[in-house]
Order: structure tokens, then sequence, then C-alpha cells
């Protein structure tokens, strides 16, 4: 019997006669094969034995490929014609869902070749009495039963995947059916959400969204050395897309968010990427705000063109709760700065210095200090922005410093290009 169709017209008739008569007779006895090839297996693997249920397929599976293959020598059916049966594609379902390697499930056939090799070929010289016959018939079966193994375990491999990925959609599908229910504020079982996505609920969330124009960027990576930063080595990570990520960071105290605290941060992610990272907050409100903050940092971070690879929400609240309506924002800034609302290296330069004299609380010596000019260079830079205003500093404070803060953040999407 060869393992190849056209080929059995080169097997001496004898040889084939007895091979197919061997056959037979090992048929007669499958169940007794079977039952010894399980405890051959459970020796060698003790995956096998992991409960009743995967010990009963085992069992299914070693019954159903030994009376498969030996019923296809009986008569004399190329081994191209094999498929999986029934109970070993089922046994690959069940090792996929506890979670087994392929190499585990593949294991199953390397040692069951093994055992036929090992026990049913040993006694072969019982079911051939001609010695002249006895290696021409163990060659074809031994040749047989590893292309048959061959064909069935690339079978069973392609259903292990098939049904692990079937498992890890209902998985992923559940995460975000959960990460979805909780940014929406529904009333769900948090205990169970806990369950399903395998992170805590209580204590401080840190909502962080990372985001790229490539499609070959490691968010998942990148997600990861976040949640490193704040001391945790399993955030909840969410893609949202092929170019975005959601995640969450679960710690029992609030960590530091502020811009210097995350340069360091910053020095450990690829330059596609950029991240927002929301305010931290406590509880199942807090998961949801941190999010709603890190999603709405990230609208002002790509409506100003911000460079910056990581920012903090904090940094950009105040701007984002002016930039709703963005009309109204270019509107504001126009009536606050006047002359100084106009794109320009000059009135930029202006801009920035009165900022910083702002920051600094009138301080003409650490205004200067902050941008690296002299004192008296901040004092003609001020005075002409007064002029360009139309009104000095000192009048409507808290709207200049927020309209320029607008300025300083959205820049030309809040700027009128010409004068007037």
């Amino acid at each position: 019997m060869s393992v190849k169709a056209g080929e059995s017209a080169n097997l001496p008739e004898s040889v084939a006669i007895e091979l197919r008569r061997t056959a037979a007779e090992l048929l007669e006895n499958v169940s007794s094969y079977a039952d010894d090839m399980l405890n051959y297996l459970l020796e060698r693997i003790p995956e096998a034995g992991a409960d009743d249920d995967l010990r009963g397929l085992t069992l299914g599976s070693c019954s159903s490929n030994l009376e498969a293959a030996l019923s296809m020598v009986r008569h004399g059916i190329d081994v191209s014609a094999a498929t999986a049966p029934v109970t070993a594609l089922e046994h690959a379902r069940a090792m996929a869902a506890r979670g087994y390697s392929v190499d585990v499930m593949l294991r199953f056939y390397r040692m069951g070749h093994a055992y036929f090799s090992e026990r049913i070929l040993a006694r072969i010289t019982d079911f051939v009495s001609d010695p002249a016959l006895v290696l021409a018939v163990v060659a074809d079966l031994q040749s047989y039963a590893f292309a048959y193994v061959d064909r069935i375990s690339s079978e069973v491999a392609a259903e292990y995947i098939a049904e692990l990925n079937r498992i890890q959609n209902r998985v992923r599908a559940a995460r975000t059916d959960a990460v979805r229910g909780l940014i929406a504020g529904d009333r769900i079982d948090f205990g169970r959400a806990e369950r399903t996505l395998a992170h805590r609920l209580t204590g401080w969330q840190t909502a962080f969204v990372c985001w790229t124009d490539r499609d070959d960027a490691d968010l998942a990576r990148v997600g990861a050395a976040v949640g490193a930063h704040f001391g945790s080595h399993h955030p909840l990570l969410v893609p949202d897309g092929a170019q975005a990520l959601w995640g969450w960071v679960a710690t029992t105290r609030a960590p530091d968010v502020v811009a210097e605290g995350l340069a360091a941060l910053a020095d450990e992610l690829p330059k596609e990427v950029q991240i927002c990272i929301g305010t931290p907050a406590q509880g199942p409100g807090g998961f949801r705000d941190s999010h709603v903050q890190a999603q709405r940092g990230r609208r002002v971070v790509e409506l100003s063109g911000r460079g910056a690879p990581v920012t903090s929400y904090t940094e950009l609240a105040l701007v984002d709760t002016m930039s709703g309506d963005l009309d109204l924002a270019h509107g504001f800034v126009a009536i606050e700065l006047g002359a100084l609302a106009v794109k320009g290296r000059r009135e930029d330069e202006e801009r920035r210095t009165l900022l910083a004299v702002l920051d600094a609380q009138g301080g003409l010596a650490a205004a200067a200090e902050e941008l690296g000019v002299h004192r008296n260079t901040v004092l003609q830079r001020l005075r002409r922005a007064e002029e360009r205003r139309g009104r000095p500093a000192t009048d409507r404070i808290v709207e200049l410093h927020a309209a320029l803060r607008l300025v300083q953040i959205l820049g030309p999407v809040v700027l009128t290009s010409e004068p007037g």
C-alpha cells in the first residue's frame, strides 16, 4: 500500500494482500489499542488528563484516528483522501479553549505516531508470518502512518487556530462591550466587568489614548510602556481601529501626570506615536471621566498640530473648555487681543512675552529668565503688545490670560491672517 495514488501498482501483490490482512486484524482490536494509546499519551503529555472531558476527547481521537487510518489501509484508499475525524477536530477546539499552545496539541499526534511505531509495528511478526514480507509490510505501514499523521495534524492545527480566533474574538467583543458600557455610564455589574476586563475598577483610574498615522506602529507595546511608567505591568488596552489605542491603569495612589513627570516616558516612545493622558480619578466613574478627558485632549492636540509625544489633559483643560465652539473661541481671542490676534513673527514674540509676564504675575525678571532674553527686551515687547492690543495688560487680566492660552495651544486655529 503506497501513500500516493497510482503507486499501489508498484507494490507486489503478496505484500499488498498481507498489508490489508494485517490492517484488518488490527482493526478487530482497535478499542484495546485506543485505550493503550491513551495511557501512553497520559504518561508523556500531562495535559491529556487535565479533566474528564479532555481525557474522553483524547480517547475518542485515538480511537477514531486509528480506525480511520487502518480502514483506509485495509481498503486500499489513498492517504490523500484522509480527513480529520470529528472527535479529533473537537479535541483541537477543546485544547484551544483551555489555553494550551498549538505545539502541545500537535504533540498528541507526534506521540501517537510514536505509539504506533513502538507498540503495533513491534508486534508485526504476530500478524505477518512470512519473514520475507515483514520488512516490506512494516515499511509501507510506517510510511502510510507518517503521511496520515502529517495530513491530519495540519487539519487539526487549522481548526485549533480557527477556534482560538473565535475565542479571542468573543473575548475582545466582551471586553469592548464592558468598556463601552463603563464609558457610557450604563448600569452594569462591576464585579463581572472586572473579571471580563481583568482590570480593577476600584482605586485610581488613569486613562490614556495613543494614536498614530501609521499602520505598522506597535501600539500595544506603547500602551505597555505607559502602564509600566505608572507602575502597572498589566494595563487594560483596547484597540480603537488600526491606528489608535485606549488604555487604563489602576493604581492605589493617584499617579503624577504633570508635564515634567512625563518627560521620561516621552523618551521611550516611537516618534510617530502621540499620547494624551487623562486626569486620574477614582472608581468606575473615574474610569469614564479620565477616558473622556484623554479623548478630548486628543482633539485639542490634533487641532493644534502640537508635536509633543505625550500630553497631559491638565495642560489642555482650559483650552478644551473654551474651544468647544471654535468660532466663539476665535471671536473671543480677537476681542481680547485686538491687533495682537494676527499671525506673524513679531506678534508671536509679543504674545509669548505677555503670557510670560502674566504667568510671572507681572515679574519682568522672571519672565525674562523664562524666555531667555534681557529684561529690557521683555519691557519693550510688553509695551508693543499693549499698543497692538489697544489697552494695558492690566485690563481684563483673566480674559487676556485665557485668550493667550488659547493661542499658545491652538495657534493659527484661533488667529486672524490679516489685521482688520
